[in-house]
């Protein structure tokens, strides 16, 4: 039904409006998608929490939580919010969201729009807990500077940290301009002691695709040395390989980080070494548009997955079938 009624009356907008008009849907059916739909449920424990099913809902779909109802209805068994930071920001100019429809894939530069940490606090103080586990990934705002970044984190994790089941250190995006440089082992060494000193709660770091397998070890080095609990593979990606012809003029004029079927691959091989490096639990997103491509991810060492530019281009459907998948693997 999504494929053949939605998604065409969504594809006519423009990616964001279309964005934004799905969660106003999403967030107004809620109550009743809760009522007439059960969570398809193969609970797994990771990092200390349980998991109604593997299958989540990555960050940057629903960054202020405003369908926080609807996702576990649609299937979802944990939910990631955000990329939030301290500081209410409007992002980047727009357009700034583009389809790549036939590599199924998505550009975006958004720059973590978002309302602020404290509106998110109270948004989910009002709405109380949700069926499922709710992740929450935090960002560095934009008017900081890298060298004052850790008390703009540590401050969001403050407001935040009574709500989140679970907090993503997002160093990652290459849509906040300097902030992949966070990944480096001195800075990212004293920002995960400084948050783990604020929560017992487990703590992820999302890493980037683009990021040398010595880097990767760096990281995984600096998150064994803080007890960080698990690893979120991967951010969006600055290549273009791997997008079709007829996507090339767009994926090679907008800037932005590259998501969808097209980053798959490399999401494989990092998932690889980090399991093979580590002992760390895996949380593998990119490029998951079918549940042969969930399975290929757990495959290579994800013990979780979510998805994102998949569901955009798959619906619901994609949720129910791949939990189904992982269940029956």
């Amino acid at each position: 039904m999504y494929r053949a009624l939605a998604r065409p009356v969504l594809f006519r907008l423009d990616a964001e409006r279309a964005h934004h008009a799905a969660l106003l849907g999403l967030g107004a059916v809620a109550p009743v998608l809760a009522r007439i739909r059960r969570l398809p449920a193969s609970p797994k424990k990771v990092f200390g929490i349980t998991f109604p099913n593997p299958v989540g809902l990555a960050a940057g779909m629903d960054k202020d939580g405003r369908a926080l109802r609807a996702w576990p209805a649609l299937g979802f068994g944990f939910v990631e919010v955000g990329t939030v930071t301290r500081q209410p920001q409007p992002g980047n100019p727009r357009p700034r969201l583009f389809r790549l429809r036939a590599s199924a894939a998505i550009v975006n530069r958004m720059g973590f729009n978002n309302a602020g940490a404290e509106a998110l606090a109270a948004r989910l103080a009002r709405l109380g807990p949700l069926r499922v586990p709710l992740g929450i990934s935090l960002g560095k705002s934009r008017v900081v500077p890298n060298e004052a970044a850790l008390d703009d984190y540590v401050a969001s994790l403050r407001a935040l940290r009574g709500h989140g089941d679970y907090f993503a250190v997002n160093v990652s995006s290459p849509n906040t301009p300097g902030l992949r440089a966070l990944q480096d082992r001195a800075f990212l060494s004293e920002l995960l002691a400084a948050l783990a000193a604020e929560t017992d709660r487990p703590l992820l770091v999302k890493v980037a695709p683009d990021l040398t397998e010595a880097a990767l070890g760096e990281v995984l080095e600096v998150a064994a040395e803080h007890r960080i609990a698990g690893i979120i593979a991967t951010n969006t990606t600055v290549s273009r390989a791997g997008v079709a012809a007829p996507d090339a003029a767009v994926a090679g004029r907008e800037a932005g980080g590259l998501s969808g079927p097209p980053l798959h691959q490399r999401v494989i091989e990092v998932v690889k070494f980090v399991t093979s490096e580590s002992d760390l639990p895996v949380v593998g997103v990119g490029g998951i548009d079918s549940p042969e491509a969930a399975r290929r991810m757990v495959d290579a060492g994800a013990s979780l997955v979510q998805l994102y530019t998949g569901f955009v281009y798959r619906g619901p459907a994609l949720v129910r079938a791949t939990v189904q998948e992982l269940r029956e693997g």
